[in-house]
């Protein structure tokens, strides 16, 4: 005898199969839409409440992260990281601290904590690189160049519009420029002007760029054109900042530069001239007398090329 199953029945049984199945193969819901009331999330909770209601700090800290880690979605989820980012900082375990907010930065991006936890985190970042610097005594053991660049740049990349960014990208470039790390410090400041301009670090992080060229240049780097992308760093300064608080001294700079940059034709002419080059010696000494009008390297320049007649 032939069995006939109807549509309706065989979509009955197909729905009866699924329910039966686990838990597990169903989607986790979104962030911040579980409801406090499921149970066992909240009893997480409250488990860890309780721990640190009654100040026992390490399993209040433990307990607040295996609830956010085994019910990452429950309603309690991000109080839950944000207090055990709290307790850490309280305990002045700064980087885990460090660590728990920026989790909670990924994590929990809706919440009424988010600002707070930025601003925290920030707080973190700054201190790290300043204890780093001065004492080597909170972050010593734990913080090394490349965490304090994860650090910032996880501030920076956080809110990229909020002023911590901008800051963050500064500090960067100042843990290069403090590590010797030049070209790298000089990158990171000419992003702070690029990303941020109107920023009130940009104006200092132009400043620095032709700060650190220079350095390079007098540390025995023979590479004239430092000296001369120094000079052009300065000029930046002034077209973008007019106004700014260092102005002044940007164009001291430029003069000085200037300065440089005759003695070494001056010096140049001289070598052709010892050479027996003697067109190659005046051009040198004439480029020098186009730019001076008088003083001892116009007095010189005439000289030289009198030597030469």
């Amino acid at each position: 005898m032939k069995s006939f199953i109807t549509r309706p029945l065989l979509a009955a049984g197909v729905l009866a199969l699924a329910s039966c199945g686990a838990d597990t193969d169903l989607p986790p819901p979104l962030v911040g839409t579980t409801s406090s009331s499921y149970a066992p999330a909240h009893v997480a909770y409250e488990k860890a409440l309780a721990a640190d209601q009654k100040g026992k700090v390490g399993k209040a800290i433990r307990r607040y992260r295996n609830m956010v880690d085994q019910y990452p979605t429950a309603k309690d989820a991000p109080q839950a990281k944000f207090r055990q980012a709290q307790l850490h900082e309280q305990k002045k375990d700064y980087v885990e601290a460090f660590d728990a907010y920026s989790d909670f930065l990924t994590r929990y991006q809706g919440s009424k904590l988010y600002t707070q936890a930025l601003q925290r985190q920030s707080v973190i970042a700054e201190m790290a690189l300043t204890e780093k610097v001065k004492s080597g005594f909170l972050f010593s053991s734990k913080v090394d160049t490349s965490k304090l660049i994860d650090m910032l740049g996880k501030v920076r990349d956080a809110a990229p519009k909020a002023a911590s960014a901008s800051k963050a990208q500064f500090m960067i470039g100042e843990v290069y420029q403090q590590r010797g790390r030049a070209n790298e410090a000089i990158e990171a400041y000419r992003k702070v002007v690029s990303d941020w301009q109107d920023s009130s670090e940009a104006p200092e992080a132009q400043y620095r760029v032709g700060l650190i060229l220079i350095e390079q240049a007098e540390r025995g780097n023979q590479d004239h054109g430092n000296l001369d992308r120094a000079r052009e760093a300065f000029e930046d300064y002034l077209s973008i900042y007019p106004s700014g608080s260092r102005a002044g001294q940007a164009r001291d700079q430029i003069t000085r530069l200037a300065q440089q940059d005759l003695e070494r034709s001056i010096n140049i002419a001289d070598f052709y001239r010892r050479k027996g080059d003697h067109e190659s010696a005046r051009f040198y000494y004439r480029e020098v007398l186009k730019q001076v009008k008088s003083g001892p390297l116009h007095d010189k320049a005439q000289a030289g090329l009198k030597s030469l007649s």
